[in-house]
């Protein structure tokens, strides 16, 4: 016990010194290898036993949950803090272990917000994979620095039988193949300064499951060659463990990656605050942000929720990014506008959170008491909040769960939107009414692990439906001038609805706008509409974006516009959510308020007559300008040895499915194609038995597109059916 308090002793201590602490995440594709790689950090630094690093029977450090010790499989992103003593110097690492599988890319991306580096792990057999992309955008839209471990060189030895100078070239293209990725998708700044150098040692290959690293410094400094590798394996199973602490343990050669190459906090925030924060820069607040000032103002992001099984309390992980945490302070939650008290303030011992006096800016940590969303910005008094989480890819597969006993229905009601909190990938739509629940999540497997959480973590028996695709509304030309009454009739709103431009939505998709209410200029939106060749007036006059919808205020000199323009914004907000010709969100379109009649009294134009007006104005616009479902699509990269070509074609064709691009190698075949969601529940399965269980798949992409104009009438009825809504529109 006295060793166990000196090890979070000396975990306090460190949080004090900025630049020898790194905020780290791996991240990778499904089964590169993370897990193992994270366990045996933990067990250099002796938070855990060595002989059961990475050893996946005895079941991996982070793995928290029963059904991802089953499947083998990170499912909840978990947080670890060690220190390393790296050349007579202590460092702090703050790492998050993240997922693979794409179902729980959200995880990935609540991470991003948390770190300044990450260590993208590819296996050295497979390569890049469509994951690994994923990853990268991820963290570079968050302006956190990608490093590159290539894994599972073992397989390359045992499984593919390569020669020395084979390995080297796998290396080289795999290392060049990630370059072109950043290059790709990094912003113009980043494109060169971000690329990985194996000469400089930002890549290092190695086998996590076997414990040990290289990069070309180390080996050069060790005297260590390609060919002692190959003989690493030609020995038995004590001389390797020997051999590998002894020449290339993976815990030094991942720390002398990291410290050199990864960025402390002080370096990072001057780079990543203006990407995630869109304040005043020059304010006060703004230069604590920006120098990570631990006497500056408070500004903690929450980035991750857990709830405490025994106690039901939520502990919030996040970033301090600015002033200092203590127990019992007095804070105020940016997005809730209410004032709380933090209880506890926690850094993590391991995977273990424990609880401490202080901690300063720069630290990933924890604290409870506080009952916040992820996201919430935490300060002292009101501050502009950070810029939102975006996830990469939406929920498109929702399921109505309810309770086997309607007695259970409460129960079912407060289990959802803590399961909710602590996973906001998902979207939970609550019926107290009817007892139905509609829970949105990534794909069928996402589903299908909430649903085995609530029965055997929650202990409540449940019922679902068979799933439900999510479709989405928009138009497809531009609208007339429509009028909307509100039901007193002293009140008009004249609104047109038009399709978005493509470049604007995906800039908004992309993140390079922000989704909010406009009140005052902002430039970095101005600079990048502008960009766009949006002309400046209608910039000016934007007032909301919301989910890739743009609301445009063009009315001239109304008085009263600042007392009504909310209630319009949260009428249209409310469309947006569920449009008219199904209650399914709506998409991609420009709406723009043409002019306003009011009646002069406030009494006249409260919400009850607002809200209706615009809605009845918004839905008949969108009707004249002819209202579209657009339905989800996936681009999958299916892999499966060459014999099965012809049998995973006609799979995708008979699903709907688009072939993009079909490849040939010494390996197998891999065939790109874009499948629609409603064809494909139960993928997995399917593709299993027509390739004889050597098929996979694995997402690249998604998008709404126009369904086939003979399918949508008959899709529009079945969904109005199931939300009991009226036949006729």
């Amino acid at each position: 016990m006295a060793q166990e308090e000196k090890k979070v002793e000396k975990i306090e201590r460190l949080t004090n010194n900025q630049e020898t602490i790194r905020n780290i995440a791996t991240s990778a594709h499904i089964h590169h290898g993370k897990t193992a790689f994270t366990d045996n950090l933990l067990a250099a630094a002796g938070m855990m036993a060595a002989k059961s690093a990475g050893d996946l029977e005895a079941g991996m450090a982070t793995w928290q949950h029963s059904d991802e010790q089953e499947r083998l499989m990170t499912v909840d992103a978990a947080n670890v803090s060690m220190v390393h003593d790296f050349h007579g110097q202590e460092y702090l690492i703050n790492l998050i272990d993240t997922p693979g599988h794409v179902d729980f890319s959200g995880n990935v991306t609540r991470a991003m917000r948390a770190i300044d580096g990450t260590i993208v792990l590819v296996c050295a057999s497979e390569g890049i994979m469509p994951q690994t992309e994923t990853v990268l955008k991820q963290a570079l839209r968050e302006r956190v620095k990608p490093i590159l471990f290539i894994n599972k060189v073992d397989r390359l030895i045992k499984e593919l039988k390569m020669t020395p100078e084979q390995m080297q070239e796998r290396f080289i293209k795999i290392y060049k193949d990630f370059n072109k990725l950043i290059e790709r998708i990094a912003e113009p700044e980043y494109k060169e300064k971000w690329q990985v150098d194996i000469n400089e040692g930002s890549v290092a290959f190695g086998s996590a499951r076997d414990n040990w690293a290289l990069s070309l410094p180390f080996m050069k400094k060790k005297g260590v060659t390609f060919k002692n590798i190959f003989e690493l394996y030609s020995m038995d199973e004590e001389q390797r463990k020997e051999w590998t602490w002894k020449n290339a343990p993976l815990f030094e050669v991942i720390l002398d990656m990291t410290i050199k190459h990864l960025p402390n906090p002080i370096e990072a925030q001057k780079y990543r605050i203006p990407k995630i924060w869109h304040g005043d820069l020059e304010s006060e607040f703004g230069k604590s942000l920006v120098n990570c000032d631990p006497k500056g103002e408070l500004a903690f992001i929450i980035t991750r929720i857990v709830i405490d099984p025994r106690s039901g309390k939520e502990i919030s992980a996040g970033r301090l990014f600015s002033g200092s945490l203590e127990p019992g302070m007095e804070v105020y939650l940016n997005n809730e506008k209410k004032n709380q008290r933090v209880q506890q303030v926690l850094v993590y011992n391991g995977i273990k959170p424990e609880q401490v006096e202080h901690i300063p800016a720069g630290n990933v940590l924890a604290i409870a008491g506080i009952v916040g969303d992820v996201g919430e910005t935490i300060t002292i008094k009101p501050e502009t909040p950070f810029e939102e989480i975006k996830h990469i890819f939406e929920p498109v597969i929702t399921k109505a769960i309810e309770p086997k006993k309607m007695v259970d229905l409460p129960k079912l009601v407060e289990v959802l939107r803590k399961v909710v909190k602590e996973d906001p990938s998902l979207k939970v739509e609550i019926n107290e009414e009817t007892g139905e629940n509609l829970v949105s999540g990534m794909g069928e497997l996402h589903l299908e692990i909430i649903e085995n959480r609530i029965v055997t973590e929650k202990g409540l028996e449940i019922k679902t439906s068979a799933p439900i695709v999510v479709y989405r509304e928009t138009v497809v030309r531009k609208s007339k001038v429509q009028e909307g009454k509100s039901p007193n009739k002293h009140n008009s709103f004249f609104i047109t609805v038009e399709p978005l431009e493509d470049e604007v939505y995906d800039a908004i998709k992309k993140g390079e706008i922000s989704e909010r209410r406009y009140k005052k200029r902002d430039d970095t939106m101005f600079k990048k509409l502008s960009e766009l060749g949006i002309p400046n007036d209608e910039i000016r006059n934007v007032r909301d974006i919301y989910k890739g919808c743009v609301f445009v205020d063009d009315t001239r000199g109304e008085v009263h516009m600042i007392e009504v323009i909310d209630l319009i914004l949260d009428a249209f907000e409310q469309v947006i959510d569920a449009g008219p010709l199904a209650r399914e969100p709506c998409m991609k379109m420009k709406l723009r308020l043409a002019d306003i009649k009011l009646h002069e009294d406030a009494i006249h134009r409260g919400p009850a007559q607002v809200y209706p007006a615009i809605r009845d104005s918004i839905s008949s616009a969108m009707r004249d300008a002819g209202i579209s479902l657009f339905e989800p699509l996936q681009v999958h990269l299916i892999e499966a040895p060459s014999e099965y070509m012809s049998t995973v074609t006609k799979l995708v064709s008979s699903k709907r499915g688009q072939l993009i691009d079909v490849q040939q190698d010494e390996v197998g075949v891999k065939v790109t194609a874009k499948l629609p969601v409603a064809e494909m529940l139960g993928w997995s399965s399917d593709l299993r038995s027509a390739t004889e269980g050597r098929g996979v798949s694995s997402l690249e992409d998604q998008s709404f597109e126009k369904m086939p104009t003979e399918l949508q009438s008959e899709v529009v009825r079945k969904i109005r059916n199931r939300k009991g809504l009226a036949e006729n529109q």
